[in-house]
């Protein structure tokens, strides 16, 4: 009778022991986010949901810095075998307000290279051609061939236009390599800065918008005002549904065909989103670089060890702007949040997959230099 007593009291504080960690998992691992998948992000769930369960894991970890996403190695070595005498093309795609003028110009004014891009005065585009040659384009960026595929082109639509432009500007066809780059920028930041350029008069009306060959009709893509919208207000500017602002990182760097270009019809809102925010982070994973506008100093040096290039002079870092300086209240940041919930998911991602690289790069660089923490919270 006893050992019976004695077996039941034992079966019962397994069970109980069970469980617990069964609810403890579910807790810190919900939807198996634990498990570790090789180069693809940790999933969040159903919808722009984000439990805080990666800091929990890490409060208990006491790791100096979270990790939230899981990577190949190779996704992380970012060595890739440029060679600016051949046939390869670094290809920048300019999104609005990251900080794409300043590496643009970074870009053809100052790099450390055999035949520099000849810029002259008074005159936007540089010429930016290959030791030896007189027409062969080794830059496709805004300051080099100029909005050659459209104004603030996006991944969708360069993909499908750089190859043939390039054909055109070097008077032949022929076989190149293309290296995608591109800067990105914490979204609330951008998204006021945005704000403010337009407020001032800055509309981009001349964008094509071009997706599987044709723009997208006035019904698919309205416009939020007629000649301009300047003084705008900020509540305006949120209030339009139809403002390309919003999302604005991961609507440009995604690849806008798999979900019917801008017919929204095609699929529904939360899976149009979902498809979205991960063909931006898949396409943003497989570029050779981006840098973040957060990290002048960090992006440099990034780009320096990923292509092998020299810049002549340093980056500096703003330590602020007029976004940053920008008075609004609580309900308007939560408005600007919800509006900007993928481009905040997106750059979580890109964040921590960028301090993985730099610290990757960090381990097997012996002349690499602790740069100061340059981050800056209202940029």
């Amino acid at each position: 009778m006893a050992e019976k007593q004695w077996l039941k009291a034992s079966v019962g504080a397994l069970l109980g022991l069970m469980v617990f960690g069964l609810m403890t998992y579910q807790y810190l691992c919900p939807g198996n986010s634990c498990v570790s998948r090789p180069d693809r992000y940790v999933t969040y769930g159903g919808g722009n949901s984000r439990p805080d369960y990666a800091g929990a894991v890490d409060r208990l970890l006491q790791e100096p810095r979270r990790k939230k996403y899981t990577f190949r190695p190779s996704t992380l070595d970012r060595d890739v075998d440029f060679n600016i005498s051949e046939n390869d093309v670094i290809v920048f795609l300019h999104m609005q307000k990251t900080g794409g003028t300043t590496f643009g110009r970074h870009l053809v004014k100052n790099m450390d290279l055999e035949r520099p891009c000849q810029c002259r005065r008074g005159q936007k585009r540089c010429q930016c051609l290959r030791p030896g040659t007189d027409r062969d384009i080794w830059l496709f960026s805004r300051f080099s061939t100029g909005w050659s595929c459209g104004l603030h082109a996006d991944w969708t639509e360069l993909k499908d236009c750089v190859p043939d432009m390039m054909d055109k500007k070097e008077k032949q066809p022929k076989k190149r390599r293309y290296f995608y780059i591109t800067m990105l920028r914490e979204p609330v930041a951008r998204y006021l800065s945005e704000w403010r350029h337009v407020q001032r008069g800055a509309t981009w009306k001349t964008s094509r918008h071009m997706c599987d060959g044709k723009m997208p009709s006035e019904k698919e893509l309205p416009s939020c005002f007629d000649e301009n919208w300047v003084g705008v207000g900020l509540d305006e500017f949120t209030d339009c549904p139809w403002n390309l602002a919003n999302n604005r990182q991961t609507r440009m760097l995604a690849d806008l065909s798999l979900v019917g270009c801008y017919n929204t019809s095609r699929v529904n809102q939360e899976q149009r989103n979902r498809i979205l925010l991960g063909s931006a982070k898949t396409n943003l994973r497989r570029m050779a670089f981006f840098g973040l506008t957060e990290f002048q100093k960090k992006s440099q040096y990034m780009f320096e060890r990923t292509f092998k290039l020299k810049f002549i002079e340093s980056f500096e870092q703003v330590n602020g702007t007029t976004a940053g300086r920008t008075p609004i209240s609580g309900d308007q940041k939560r408005k600007v949040e919800e509006l900007n919930a993928l481009d905040i998911e997106l750059y979580d991602y890109a964040k921590d997959l960028f301090l993985q690289r730099l610290e990757r790069l960090k381990q097997h660089d012996p002349d690499y230099y602790d740069y100061v923490d340059e981050e800056v919270a209202n940029w």
